[in-house]
């Protein structure tokens, strides 16, 4: 029987993605908010300290392990902003359009548009595991001012792949599982616990 483990999100596309790439283990992913969990601060600079937050605050109030990630886009040419304020780059309510508006508008005057999303993910057995498993991805690309494709969330439809000529949003599920910075990071957190 499937072993339970929390999502600490409740961000409906990254669960597909989880859920798609921990189809092989053993284990039944939840939302946190299934459990009532809600959202864990993110108060840290890092988006390894934020991820362990929120593993552990999902973990502490489920008495479950959990899996947090922190991932955001960095864009060179604003010294790798939003960074882990991706989410939330354009202030509260989270908006999808408006932080890529706010996006775009902060590098329209520069010529690099180089980018690259990044990924922590952290898994722990208990609250208070003292070795959280920890793994990462980063997936390069540049923001392109015209957004393209309907798949994806978050910044994917202005992400744009030179290699392949399309968007994060243009690729199907499978490709964005294979390519991103999640599905790398997530490989890496497999292949660590064995």
């Amino acid at each position: 029987m499937p072993q339970s483990l929390i999502l600490a999100s409740n961000n409906v596309g990254k669960l597909k993605e989880f859920g798609a790439l921990l189809a092989r283990l053993d284990y039944q992913l939840h939302t946190q908010g299934e459990f009532g969990v809600p959202e864990a601060e993110e108060p840290f600079a890092t988006f390894v300290e934020n991820a362990i937050a929120k593993a552990r605050h999902a973990s502490r109030l489920t008495g479950l392990p959990a899996l947090a990630d922190d991932s955001g886009v960095c864009v060179n040419a604003l010294g790798g902003a939003p960074g882990v304020y991706s989410a939330r780059y354009a202030g509260e309510p989270k908006s999808d359009q408006r932080n890529n508006e706010k996006l775009l508008a902060d590098l329209a005057p520069h010529v690099d548009k180089s980018a690259y999303y990044y990924c922590v993910l952290v898994f722990v057995r208990h609250a208070d595991d003292p070795q959280p498993v920890i793994a990462d991805g980063r997936w390069n690309g540049e923001m392109i001012a015209a957004a393209r494709g309907e798949g994806g969330f978050g910044y994917d439809p202005h992400f744009w792949i030179p290699s392949l000529q399309k968007t994060a949003a243009e690729l199907s599920a499978e490709e964005k599982n294979r390519l991103s910075h999640r599905g790398q990071a997530l490989r890496a957190l497999i292949e660590k616990l064995g």
